[in-house]
């Protein structure tokens, strides 16, 4: 799985890791009980600081995506429980995506023909 990170967005780049992890994990790339690299070395690879990427995995390992051995190191979970928290978060993203997409003029069509075209590129089997 190749990570591109912006230095130059806003979004901060610990907020940017965990998001490709979990694309990469949502799409397949990842797979379920695979070893994540060690900190050192994804912060090296990325071209980060050691501690965007530890607190990147701590982030992964609080939502489930992932889970740690201190001894073996960080690993794809392989099981993600749908919480409710999660459903509350999602609602939260999808009712803003939503309003952006109507008040820019999308139709209703297009925007969920958007939302199936994205989730058919993830791999439900993944996990």
């Amino acid at each position: 799985m190749i990570i591109e990170l912006d230095m130059a967005s806003s979004t901060p780049i610990y907020v940017q890791l965990r998001n490709q992890i979990v694309k990469g994990i949502g799409k397949g790339e990842l797979k379920a009980g695979e070893k994540l690299p060690t900190v050192r070395q994804l912060a090296s690879d990325a071209g980060v600081n050691t501690m965007t990427v530890n607190k990147t995995y701590q982030i992964l390992k609080n939502e489930g995506f992932i889970r740690t051995d201190r001894r073996l190191g960080a690993f794809v979970s392989e099981t993600i429980a749908e919480d409710a928290d999660f459903k509350e978060k999602l609602e939260s993203e999808l009712e803003l995506l939503s309003a952006e997409a109507c008040l820019t003029g999308m139709s209703r069509d297009e925007f969920l023909s958007m939302c199936d075209k994205l989730y058919s590129k993830m791999s439900p089997c993944a996990i």
